[in-house]
């Protein structure tokens, strides 16, 4: 009987913490569901989507020639600059054609990945 004492009280906790959880709707392909979301969902990073305007690096590394500078006129496919890492040498290429707003790195700068390298207007 013992026994029975110590296990009730950890369901009414528990049953206690359910209640005070908020149910919440969530639509997948159309359809609604009722559920509980998790602490860890709730303080999930939201989906930012990216700049096209905005040049970032992929890797951690340094840059080690930097090809155009602000105000250049750039064309889609030309050489903006190269960033080194893991003992390779990355090309970074304009994605569309545009002028330069402004160049946040010079040769020999360590930068972090997601780092904003260049800007287009």
């Amino acid at each position: 009987m013992e026994e029975k004492s110590q296990v009730q009280p950890a369901v009414e906790a528990q049953e206690e913490s359910q209640a005070d959880e908020i149910l919440q709707s969530l639509v997948i392909e159309d359809v609604r569901y009722k559920t509980r979301l998790s602490k860890k969902f709730l303080a999930r990073k939201n989906y930012v989507p990216q700049d096209p305007k905005k040049i970032v690096s992929f890797i951690p590394g340094t840059i080690v020639n930097v090809f155009v500078k602000k105000g250049s006129k750039v064309k889609e496919g030309e050489k903006l600059m190269e960033l080194e890492a893991m003992k390779m040498v990355n090309t970074i290429f304009s994605p569309a054609d545009g002028v330069l707003k402004e160049v946040y790195v010079k040769n020999g700068d360590l930068v972090t990945k997601n780092q904003l390298l260049l800007q287009f207007k």
